[in-house]
């Protein structure tokens, strides 16, 4: 892969690198097995500035911008992708307070997300019966005398268990379609607010999945951001950010099940020499490297486009799509390469077969990301 880094740049990638592999690696395996959630490696993580990697140094960021940050999920997610899920989020939740929230929300919140007091943060946008669609929404926040009351369940919270902070997006004008929606900034330890169940999943089984209500939770008037029923606009910008991160991870995940499969077959022999010189073999490894470079590269492209405030929403679609969609074809190969122990825990390939299969799902679905990039060709077309 070419892309000119900065020396900044090289040192977040470096940083992340050599803490993965020193840190993560070696236990990612027993927490996927234990469904074991990763929270001293993730006090180590704020200590190194991974948890703001893109947040401004004032609030205790690391300030290195969104390609940075593409690079440090690629790393982390080579050696355990439930760590790099959960750092993903809690970096769009520093990221999203710190460019719309008051300044009194930004030094009361941010440095304890980047900091590690929260521990992590969380994203809570979904509902059971309201995946991709924002009008179908439920949750209700009512006006009180003091503030707001938040009312509803919220499906597919990652780490909503954990997390001290979490951004609720919730209807505050129910006649007016997704133009009603706001977003608010509640607590973890909230009264009224329960884990009604954890997702027990095929893969990132060392992130929690969570299922939460609200019932009747008491907010404060200052925990809205920004703009009452501007919500749904938040939501979008915190998602096309969101959508790098998750490219970035199936880049990971996708080279480290490269990396497993070139060394089994320059080791493995079958009819006197190593399998990777078999064509069969050595054309669906050429096949995977060739994807694998095509994906970074429109991840990192959707990262610079990001870092320099220019329109990114559909590269960040395209780089989304076509990284989940080949990173998991790449898995099934690399699990292919290894035959029957492939299909077993003692290789890592079976960890990230699990693993990638959700980055075709989370942060919009393949489906969405057409219909996103086929409404920007279409305003392209016409001028917009």
């Amino acid at each position: 892969m070419q892309f000119e880094l900065s020396e900044e740049q090289m040192l977040i990638r470096r940083t992340a690198r050599d803490f993965a592999r020193r840190t993560l690696a070696p236990g990612a395996a027993e927490r996927d097995r234990l469904s074991e959630f990763p929270g001293p490696e993730l006090r180590e993580l704020a200590g190194l500035g991974l948890l703001g990697v893109a947040v401004p140094d004032r609030l205790g960021g690391a300030e290195a911008g969104a390609v940075a940050y593409a690079l440090a999920m690629q790393e982390l997610a080579y050696c355990d992708a439930s760590v790099a899920a959960i750092v993903s989020v809690t970096n769009m939740v520093a990221e999203l307070i710190s460019r719309v929230g008051t300044e009194a929300q930004q030094r009361t919140h941010v440095p304890r997300v980047t900091g590690g007091e929260y521990e992590c943060a969380s994203f809570a946008l979904s509902e059971p019966q309201a995946g991709s669609d924002p009008a179908a929404m439920a949750t209700r926040a009512e006006r009180t005398a003091s503030g707001w009351r938040l009312t509803g369940t919220k499906q597919w919270v990652t780490s909503g268990d954990r997390a001290g902070l979490i951004v609720v997006w919730a209807v505050t004008d129910a006649k007016a379609g997704h133009r009603g929606i706001s977003a608010f900034l509640v607590p973890g330890k909230s009264e009224g607010l329960h884990v009604n169940r954890a997702e027990d999943k095929m893969g990132l089984r060392g992130s929690t999945t969570v299922q939460l209500n609200f019932d009747g939770v008491e907010l404060a008037d200052d925990a809205l951001l920004g703009e009452l029923d501007q919500g749904f606009k938040l939501a979008l910008i915190a998602l096309d950010g969101g959508r790098i991160g998750i490219a970035s991870q199936a880049v990971g995940i996708a080279r480290s099940a490269l990396d497993a499969a070139i060394k089994y077959a320059l080791e493995r022999e079958q009819f006197g020499r190593a399998i990777i010189n078999h064509q069969a073999v050595g054309n669906m490894l050429a096949d995977c490297a060739t994807w694998l470079d095509a994906a970074e590269l429109l991840c990192l492209r959707a990262a610079r486009l990001k870092e320099i405030g220019a329109r990114f929403s559909k590269e960040a679609s395209m780089a989304k799509l076509f990284a989940s969609e080949h990173a998991v074809k790449l898995c099934d190969i690399a699990l292919q390469v290894h035959g029957g122990y492939g299909y077993t825990r003692d290789f890592p390939v079976e960890r990230a077969y699990r693993d990638v299969r959700v980055t075709k799902i989370y942060e919009g679905t393949s489906e969405i990301q057409r219909i996103v990039i086929a409404r920007n060709l279409i305003k392209e077309a016409s001028g917009e």
